[in-house]
């Protein structure tokens, strides 16, 4: 720099009224503004850093806004609190850039008003939320990504599930990662789909990725006027624990059913005793819903079989509910309008004055002292010729069919 250019140099810096400044690439202030000068004092003389002005809570922010631009060749934007003339910190907006030949830092501050100051401060707080929520909630993701599907915030402690680090996929594409490569990520997910995320709809859906099950929301970022959708924020919660524990109860009832049906079953067996006739020996306490379930099982048997009797062996029988009664009626119509004859037996003295006291029309009942008698019964029906012969003349086939009622008599 000749002669001339330092003196222009020296009178821009003495004239100019922005707050300007030359610092080093370590952040000491070599040259600054007369107008900057006024503002933070004599303490911007002998290289003071700006690390050493600030605010002690945005020194932080100070140093790592500094690292960006050893990265970037582009103007770097950060806000801080700089301690003026009178030592109090006034909050200023700071914009720099590298010098072409990397060795300086050129920069500009402005003040900022006290609703921006509010308004950095709600982001902040914001923000921190937003990392304290990523950082303690288990199983949690938290992503967002701007319109061309640049992710620009990846985090949450659930980022571990899937084998990832927080903040890995920053400045990654979200086309490139997932969109139509199921086979490597594990997501069903399509070019056309992910651009549909920025319709501004809130979405729900649930993934199967990375070696976990997850419970996924969409939801559309706008600013505060309620533009166009600059970007989408992901949250993504692992429920892999969840779906195997409700995978699990859901196989535990699938077999506790089973084995209801199986006790059912052999609580109430149907067996066919005799061609055409069914016997159904029931055993402890009958109440309302085991009847429904005889009824339903009995009378596709009758069906099945072509049963022609239903015996309903209550030998075992200690105890009925007040609706049993009428239940049994309704069996035993259900019977006869299927073809078939229903018979009740073995009732006990007890279950009889239960159903007596109902104050119910039994007489439609056929009603048998046991299962012997009720069979019995049913098999005479059977071999009873529909015209009885004249005279005393035997029936065709009458000894073998007459005889079987009196071996059961004997036996």
């Amino acid at each position: 720099m000749n002669v001339t250019s330092d003196a222009l140099f020296a009178e821009f810096f003495a004239s100019c009224p922005e707050l300007l400044f030359v610092a080093s690439a370590a952040g000491g202030l070599l040259h600054q503004s007369d107008a900057l000068r006024e503002v933070i004092g004599p303490a911007s003389e002998g290289g003071t850093s700006l690390a050493e002005l600030a605010h002690p809570d945005d020194r932080a922010a100070l140093l790592a806004a500094w690292a960006k631009l050893e990265q970037t060749r582009e103007p770097v934007s950060f806000r801080v609190r700089l301690r003026d003339a009178r030592g109090a910190y006034r909050p200023l907006l700071c914009n720099a850039r590298r010098s072409p030949d990397r060795s300086a830092v050129f920069g500009s501050l402005q003040p900022t008003s006290e609703s921006d100051d509010k308004e950095l401060a709600t982001l902040r707080d914001k923000a921190r939320m937003l990392d304290s929520i990523a950082e303690h909630v288990d199983n949690l993701v938290l992503w967002a990504i701007d319109r061309e599907g640049v992710c620009f915030y990846h985090g949450g402690k659930g980022l571990g599930a899937a084998g990832l680090k927080p903040g890995q996929l920053v400045g990654a594409s979200w086309f490139d990662i997932y969109a139509d490569k199921p086979e490597t990520t594990g997501i069903n997910l399509s070019a056309a789909d992910l651009r549909q995320w920025f319709d501004g709809e809130v979405r729900g859906f649930r993934t199967d990725a990375f070696g976990a099950y997850w419970d996924n929301w969409i939801t559309p970022l706008q600013d505060e006027r309620g533009g166009p959708v600059c970007g989408v924020l992901g949250l993504a919660l692992d429920i892999s624990e969840s779906k195997r524990t409700e995978e699990e109860l859901r196989a535990q009832l699938q077999q506790i059913e089973a084995q209801q049906k199986v006790i059912r079953d052999l609580s109430t067996p149907i067996i066919e005793v005799w061609d055409g006739v069914l016997t159904l020996p029931m055993v402890g306490t009958v109440d309302s819903m085991r009847t429904a379930d005889v009824m339903d099982s009995l009378l596709s048997k009758i069906v099945e079989k072509q049963a022609r009797f239903a015996i309903l062996d209550l030998t075992g029988v200690e105890v009925v509910d007040t609706k049993v009664a009428s239940h049994l009626i309704e069996l035993v119509t259900a019977i006869r309008l299927l073809g078939a004859d229903g018979i009740v037996a073995g009732i006990k003295p007890n279950v009889a004055q239960t159903m007596v006291a109902l104050g119910l029309d039994l007489s439609q009942l056929n009603t048998q002292r046991n299962l012997r008698a009720a069979l019995q019964h049913a098999i005479r029906s059977m071999t009873r010729p529909e015209n009885p012969p004249r005279n005393g003349a035997a029936t065709p086939g009458a000894g073998a069919g007459a005889a079987t009622p009196g071996l059961l008599a004997r036996g």
